[in-house]
């Protein structure tokens, strides 16, 4: 199924599908869990525009890779351009939208790259790799930094977190991005993913939350 931006009400939104932004490590307990250090600044890494797909009614996870993992996020819709230095409250204004996704992981496969010095896009890019659910208006949020996230798998809680846990905000983040990769209008910003992550299984049902609104997926 092809992916398009959309809004929480089904109706498409007038911006181009760009690249995906992702930052790693940005809760310091999902660090831990993994015997990760913490950083001292924002590990970026990207995702291009085919990693991305509907998250419901369904997505795929690849076969025969090892576990794929999944990594619950507060995502970023950017709705103006972003680049170099720019202040807070122009991060703020870009901001198109606030939704929630999946970065996939293939896990097993990425410890082997991690053990080897080698880059993980292999893991984190592949087709597919990022499950996208539809955004809602950032004028929905009062507060960015106390947005909260979760996950059900099967109806068993694996996920919860909030904004308010991230090293780096999603403000700061913005700004920190836009001195490495130009933010265009379309691209996603992928915000780190709080503890719990785990091993997906085909038919495995889904239940991502975003501060009262929820949406249900399933593993095909």
């Amino acid at each position: 199924m092809s992916y398009q931006h959309q809004w929480a009400d089904g109706s498409a939104i007038a911006l181009p599908v760009g690249k995906v932004v992702c930052v790693g490590r940005n809760y310091a307990a999902h660090a831990r869990e993994l015997g990760n250090a913490v950083p001292e600044t924002p590990m970026l890494f990207l995702k291009p525009a085919t990693a991305l797909v509907p998250l419901a009614p369904d997505f795929a996870i690849p076969a025969g890779r090892g576990e794929c993992h999944h990594e619950t996020e507060i995502t970023v819709l950017i709705g103006s351009t972003l680049s170099g230095d720019v202040s807070a409250a122009e991060a703020q204004a870009a901001i198109a939208g606030i939704g929630i996704g999946l970065d996939l992981t293939l896990r097993d496969l990425q410890n082997v790259l991690k053990q080897k010095g080698h880059p993980w896009e292999v893991a984190k890019a592949f087709d597919g790799a990022a499950p996208m659910g539809p955004f809602l208006p950032p004028t929905g949020f009062a507060d960015l930094t106390a947005i909260n996230i979760g996950l059900t798998v099967n109806g068993e809680q694996r996920q919860a977190g909030s904004s308010a846990d991230m090293i780096t905000g999603i403000v700061p983040l913005l700004q920190f991005i836009a001195t490495i990769f130009t933010l265009q209008p379309g691209d996603i910003v992928m915000t780190g993913t709080p503890e719990g992550v785990a091993a997906l299984q085909s038919g495995d049902r889904l239940m991502p939350t975003l501060s009262g609104h929820f949406w249900q997926t399933r593993v095909r």
